[in-house]
């Protein structure tokens, strides 16, 4: 039975650059295999099948879109533009801050690497300190890249 719009589906993937390296999955052997398990500060029991319903907009565009028409134990390679994943890297939203100004906010002080979590929802990495300001860079970290899943439709309900 193909999949449509309304099903809940169970999918395992492996996502990776175009360049081949990975940098998520639902496969725990693929995260231990690519050094990502103590890297994501996960358990074992976490890596497991993503469900989500279909057109309901749980998951990135690009992959909501590919599983159509699938059906269960059907396994595909999925490449997803930026525009259907995680959106273009945008300039405008990298902002800097006043270091005393960020510290009031934050209530730490800024160093490179930390991630913050604006009140207007948003989150952001500091990705520059200098003696006048801080740079926090507010694209999602995957934002601007193709991205290519191992796809496996696990289950369809």
């Amino acid at each position: 039975m193909a999949i449509e719009s309304g099903d809940r589906v169970a999918l395992a993937y492996v996502g990776r650059f175009e360049d081949g390296t990975v940098f998520n999955t639902s496969r725990y052997e693929v995260a231990v295999e690519h050094g990502l398990y103590e890297a994501q500060e996960k358990d074992r029991d976490d890596y497991a099948p993503q469900t989500f319903v279909v057109g309901a907009g749980q998951i990135i565009p690009g992959l909501d879109e590919a599983v159509v028409g699938m059906s269960a134990g059907e396994e595909a390679t999925v490449t997803v533009s930026p525009a259907d994943a995680y959106g273009e890297f945008d300039p405008d939203r990298i902002r800097t801050y006043d270091p005393e100004t960020f510290e009031g906010m934050v209530g730490e002080e800024p160093e490179v690497g930390l991630h913050v979590h604006a009140e207007n929802g948003l989150h952001g990495d500091v990705t520059a300190v200098r003696d006048d300001e801080v740079e926090v860079d507010f694209n999602h970290e995957l934002a601007g890249k193709t991205l290519v899943f191992d796809i496996e439709i696990v289950a369809v309900q």
